[in-house]
Order: structure tokens, then sequence, then C-alpha cells
């Protein structure tokens, strides 16, 4: 009897002192959560980081990597697209494959583009729409070399032009305004053609081709520099294009894929020395030729074209009358048919209503 008294008590203390384990424990993680009432939020702000799934986005440049796109690598590297939700692929440029059959076939979600350009793209019959434009002046030129006597525009009537193909447009539009007869000849990426006199005068980009001219051992005052914009030809240049359904189906989706561009493109102006390690690296990737010197040239007249003098920031907005002018003289010249009304062109990304 003696001994089942015992058990009852051992067990009746064992029973009060689990319960008084259990009650310390309580008010300890009780007392934790009102002195650091923060973790449990962090917590749950990691855990919720760890279910986004970043949006898979493919863009198309026109050219092999280089500093004219420098905010987008630079965008990648640093990890600026990731931070928006954007998981972005810069496919590979291709001479042969062409940015409007990707948009068509809806390989890729956006695309850098002139806007002479995506108004041809638009003639045929490609519903594309800007959403930024970037570049506020044309930075072509036409270049001859003052020894073979072409000093004005008019000395180009009856000579050869070294054209990029699939840039015909705007010299076309030039020789037509100037009523000048210009055989044109197609070219690639190379100025060999120039430089040994195959034609009589080129076409270059300020930010490229001319500086690059001049890596060639050609002195700036032994050319002649005839840019467009001083013609009444001011095309606009870089720009961001998407299908039209992209702008209505995912709002969210070009916001969020232009403020990253955005970041990125101010951080590699900022940062200009480590941008063009990146673009560097990227240029070595695709087994690129890829001068350092160079590079930088293009990216600080870059800056100048984005955020031009007495500015501070990239202005995003394409003008209704710099669209019209453009595609008023395309008309004018029959290299574009009925045209495109500019409210129907152009979609600012700061517009669009997110869901």
């Amino acid at each position: 009897m003696a001994a089942t008294i015992s058990v009852r008590k051992t067990i009746r203390l064992l029973a009060i002192l689990v319960q008084a384990f259990i009650s310390v424990i309580f008010l300890s993680c009780n007392e934790r959560q009102k002195s650091s009432p923060d973790i449990s939020k962090t917590e749950k702000l990691m855990m919720a980081d760890t279910t986004i799934q970043a949006r898979h986005v493919r863009m198309y440049p026109y050219w092999v990597p280089s500093a004219q796109f420098a905010g987008y690598y630079v965008g990648i590297e640093k990890g600026i697209f990731k931070k928006h939700g954007i998981d972005l692929e810069i496919i590979p440029y291709d001479s042969q494959v062409s940015p409007d059959s990707l948009l068509r076939e809806r390989k890729i979600d956006f695309a850098p583009l002139w806007l002479v350009n995506a108004i041809e793209i638009r003639e045929k019959g490609v519903d594309i729409v800007n959403i930024a434009q970037f570049s506020t002046r044309s930075s072509l030129m036409l270049i001859s070399k003052k020894s073979s006597g072409i000093n004005k525009i008019e000395d180009i009537n009856g000579k050869k032009a070294g054209i990029w193909l699939g840039f015909e447009m705007q010299p076309k539009a030039l020789f037509k305004k100037s009523k000048l007869d210009v055989k044109i000849i197609p070219i690639g990426s190379t100025n060999s053609l120039f430089l040994l006199g195959g034609v009589d005068v080129t076409n270059a980009n300020w930010f490229d081709e001319y500086h690059s001219l001049i890596n060639n051992g050609l002195n700036e005052d032994e050319m002649n520099k005839f840019f467009f914009a001083d013609y009444g030809l001011n095309f606009l240049e870089d720009g961001i294009y998407c299908l039209r359904n992209r702008i209505t189906e995912d709002p969210d989706l070009c916001r969020d894929f232009m403020e990253a561009t955005l970041e990125s493109w101010n951080y590699a102006f900022n940062n200009q020395n480590e941008a063009i390690d990146i673009v560097v690296k990227y240029a070595e990737a695709q087994k690129q030729p890829v001068n350092r010197s160079h590079q930088k040239w293009m990216l600080s007249a870059y800056k100048t074209l984005y955020i031009p003098a007495a500015t501070t920031s990239i202005n995003t907005f394409l003008s209704e009358k710099d669209y019209d002018a453009i595609q008023n003289i395309l008309m004018e010249s029959r290299l574009v048919g009925k045209g495109t009304p500019y409210d129907s062109f152009y979609k600012p990304f700061s517009k669009l209503i997110k869901k």
C-alpha cells in the first residue's frame, strides 16, 4: 500500500514538473517575440522571396555585344533585372535573323530599334509599339575623304555610297530629298571598302564607326562629316519596342522591364570602367573582337545621346512632332505607304496600368 502511494506521488510530481517546463518555454518564446517583433516578419519575407519566380524575358539587340547595349549587360551582371523580377536573356545577334520575324513569331519580348526601322516593320504588318524612346538626336552621318573632292552634299551626286544592309531608308530619304543620283553599295560591319576607295562615301555613327575610322589611321581633319540631322533628317535612334498585345496582356512586365532598364543604364553611365569590363566579358564570350578604348568612346558618346547637355536624366518620351516629321518624310519619299497614327504607334510604359 505504501509503495502504491509513493508511485502516485512520483507521477504527480513529474506531471507538475512537465507542466512547469512547458510554461517556461511558452513564456520564453512569448518574451522573445515581444522583444524582437521584426524577426518573424523578416523570416516571412525571406520565405516569400524564395517562392517568387523571375519572369524569363528575351531581348534581341540589333548588333553584337558592345557599349551601345551596355545597360542590358550591366543590368544582368549586377542583378538589377533580377531585382525587378526579370530573368533577362539577350539573344545573340545574327545578321541573318531580323527582329521583325522574331517579334512576329513571339520568340522575343522586346527589341531596341531605330525609329525608322520600327516604322518600316509596322509597314510590314507587325503590330509593334514604342514604349520608350531613349535617343534624342540622330548620330548617323555620311563620311567622305577630303581628298576625294566631296566637300558638300551635292558632290555625292553620281558617286557610290557604302550603306549598311537593312539601314537604307534614311540615306535613301536624304538622296531623294537632295535630288541626288547615288549608287548604294550594301556593306556590313567593316569600313574596309571605304578605306580602300571602293566607295566614295560611307555611313557611320558618331559613337561607333567614326571613331573606328580614326583608329584605322584617318585623321579627323581628313574627313568631311554630313550629319543627317543637319539636313532635316533627325531620325531618332534607340527606342524600346514590343508587340501591342504584350502591353495589353502583361503591362506589369513592360513597366518592370523598363524600370530595370533605366536603372541599369544609369548604373552603366555612372560606373563606366566597370560597365566596359562587363561589355568586354560578353563580347569575348561571343568571340567578338573588342577594343577597350573604342568601347570607352562609345559609352561616353551614348551618354550624350541619352542624357543631352542641360538635362540630368534619360527622357523616354517620343514627341509627336519628331515622329510625324520622320514618317511624313518617308511617306513623301514613298518609302512607306499610309503610315501609322502617333497615338497608335507610341504607348509610353509610364502610362501602363499595373494589374
